[in-house]
């Protein structure tokens, strides 16, 4: 029989509505029957595309004797990390507290009113390899509840009261921290592969971007190796999917060979951009080339009827990890013929001996051909991989990671000038204002029709920035304006008017057992490094300014974060560079409406950019044509006709 999970929206949840666990959702009915029972909670939490979930699901959650344990001593309770990042937010980090480390699923028992005693991630039904096993572990968790509650509780009290402790004070910026980040990047690359520190490596584009943004603005020609060299090797290995396109999450080995092979919305965007700011930066069509097929993955695989995105594919096919990515060398002289599976397998890396359970995952990273080549197979290759085996796709459309998808097509747009990519981004804009909007207020997730939760900080950060995206790709003020109303919404539902700092949860969200206040920019930059960065370009568009008192307190409450790790703050840092050393700003009053049709073209993306459509007093026309007014840092340079030579004073 069905828990009551069959009523979910996330389909994560939904996976587990057929397990003899009597799961509850995240809410009050789980809380009430807690206290009634006087029980503790066993919460978990993963997400639908997540391999270790599904390990621990099979291994337990479908268990009849784990199954009578949880449903005779605990309230079991199910969060989708994607529909309730909040829930997510406070648990990984009284994961980490507990055990120096996090990842999901996430296994936390805590108490009625939401307090932690007990953490870890992955459990197998029993104990093996030094792990210990879940049976024994709600064992003598049950025991100790009844026998021993009071030390317990005292571990509650002591977490819970370390996890509110809020980040260092607010000191004044400069440019001391982005030294300091440089160093720590130069130390822990990768000079053979790229990417940073050992395995596993996470693709982490921001600190790509913030490396490119440093050498376009200092000439450091250290950090253009070091991201040219990881954007390569990314690429190059089995991390992209040579055959669909799209980059699985990250790579297990510092080669950036063997993958976790889930795809993610969210890491695709971020690629997407980056390797459009590479091109940008470089002019190498080599990162056009990459940022192009994921946009076709991301159209083909991952694109809703209604043009907003889904969320994720599963890293398992047929209860096995990675199956739908591996071939051999006869299944492709099998498909293409021997002439051509050879050549198509040599190609790709795949061979009789394998690189990975026997069968190879295709990879570049011995190739003489960047892009691989043979391309006019891939569709073949394509259409018998899935017809082979099936590979899951998360349906539920999230509202930050489409935000960073609109994002993304927005940098594409900008490099390709192709109407199909600003039409990809205005589409799921279109579909993120009518269905996870109501007038300015923001929701967090979509699926069959339904919203999730209120917004939180991160869906007003992330809509604000795509909205500001959309706004230099379009120079259309409708965009500009709602990217005011919402962040002007954004402050005074999260800003922390005392000590600075944006709030994850706001006003009108759920009350949990803290508010945290995430700063560091891990696999997704931070609510408060892209407000920090909306501020900034905010600031810098809007002549009546109106954020500069909120904006100098994130900036001292952002520095005092960053102090002790400035490389894990690469978007910070990027926004701060700007605020020191501010990109040039242009008005241009129009002489000629066709004009305007080039100008995001011609434009720098960092330059904020303000389009008078008909001159005015302060800005009239020099010769009655088009007249660029620019002003870099604290002065102003005389008006000119041409873009170029205002760009060049």
């Amino acid at each position: 029989m069905a828990n009551r999970l069959v009523h979910a929206t996330s389909p994560y949840l939904r996976q587990h509505a057929e397990n003899p666990v009597d799961w509850f959702p995240w809410g009050e009915e789980a809380f009430g029957k807690a206290r009634d029972e006087d029980k503790p909670i066993f919460l978990s939490i993963g997400y639908s595309t997540c391999h270790w979930c599904h390990v621990m699901a099979r291994e337990s959650f479908e268990d009849a004797e784990i199954a009578a344990l949880l449903n005779r001593h605990y309230i079991s309770v199910k969060v989708d990390r994607e529909e309730r990042p909040d829930v997510d937010s406070i648990y990984m980090a009284v994961c980490q507290a507990f055990t120096g480390s996090g990842g999901w699923p996430t296994t936390v028992f805590i108490t009625a009113d939401q307090r932690p005693f007990f953490a870890g991630t992955y459990f197998p039904k029993t104990s093996r390899y030094g792990t210990p096993g879940l049976k024994e572990l709600l064992e003598i968790i049950a025991e100790r509840w009844e026998k021993d509650r009071s030390e317990l509780l005292r571990a509650a009290d002591e977490v819970a009261a370390a996890l509110r402790t809020d980040a260092p004070a607010g000191i004044a910026p400069g440019e001391t921290l982005i030294t300091d980040a440089l160093a720590q990047y130069r130390s822990s690359f990768d000079k053979a592969f790229g990417g940073f520190g050992s395995a596993p490596k996470f693709p982490t584009p921001h600190n790509l971007t913030f490396l490119l943004r440093i050498y376009e603005k200092q000439g450091d020609e250290d950090a253009l190796r070091m991201a040219e060299k990881t954007l390569l090797h990314m690429y190059s290995g089995g991390m992209f999917d040579h055959i669909g396109y799209g980059f699985c999450r990250y790579s297990t080995d510092r080669f950036f060979l063997v993958p976790h092979f889930e795809k993610m919305l969210y890491d695709n965007a971020l690629l997407q951009s980056a390797y459009c700011y590479a091109y940008y930066v470089t002019g190498n069509p080599f990162y056009r080339s990459v940022a192009e097929r994921i946009a076709d993955y991301l159209r083909r695989e991952l694109q809703t009827p209604d043009g907003a995105f889904y969320s994720a594919q599963d890293a398992d096919s047929d209860g096995e990890e990675g199956k739908y990515y591996l071939f051999t060398p006869a299944e492709l002289t099998a498909l293409l013929g021997r002439e051509q599976g050879e050549a198509f397998a040599a190609a790709y890396g795949i061979t009789a001996e394998g690189n990975f359970a026997g069968k190879s995952i295709p990879n570049l990273l011995h190739s003489g051909m960047l892009l691989g080549g043979h391309t006019e197979l891939l569709p073949a290759v394509r259409v018998y991989r899935k017809q082979r085996c099936a590979l899951r796709t998360d349906d539920k459309v999230v509202t930050v990671w489409n935000a960073m998808a609109v994002s993304a097509f927005c940098a594409l747009y900008r490099i390709t000038r192709r109407p199909e990519e600003l039409e990809t981004a205005e589409r799921a804009m279109a579909f993120l204002t009518e269905n996870l909007s109501d007038g300015e207020a923001l929701f967090i997730s979509w699926h069959d029709g339904r919203r999730g939760a209120p917004g939180l900080l991160d869906d007003y950060a992330y809509i604000v920035r795509a909205l500001l995206d959309l706004y230099g790709a379009t120079l259309r003020d409708s965009y500009l304006e709602r990217a005011e109303r919402l962040l002007r919404r954004a402050i005074e539902l999260f800003f922390d008017t005392r000590n600075g700092g944006f709030f994850l949860n706001g006003r009108e969200n759920e009350t949990l057992l803290f508010r945290p206040k995430e700063t560091y920019d891990g696999a997704l930059p931070s609510g408060n490094s892209v407000m920090t960065d909306n501020l900034v370009r905010m600031d810098a568009l809007l002549s009546e300014g109106g954020f500069g008192d909120v904006l100098e307190k994130q900036l001292a409450y952002m520095t005092g974060s960053a102090k002790a790790f400035p490389m894990g703050h690469a978007v910070f840092l990027s926004a701060l560079s700007d605020r020191l050393d501010p990109p040039p700003h242009v008005i241009v009053a129009l002489g000629d409406p066709k004009d305007a049709e080039n100008l995001p073209f011609l434009l720098p993306p960092e330059m904020s950019v303000r389009l008078l459509r008909k001159p005015a007093a302060d800005y009239p026309l020099k010769d009655e044509k088009t007249t660029y007014y620019v002003c870099r840092g604290h002065r102003c340079l005389p008006p000119v006709n041409r873009l170029e030579d205002a760009l060049r004073g």
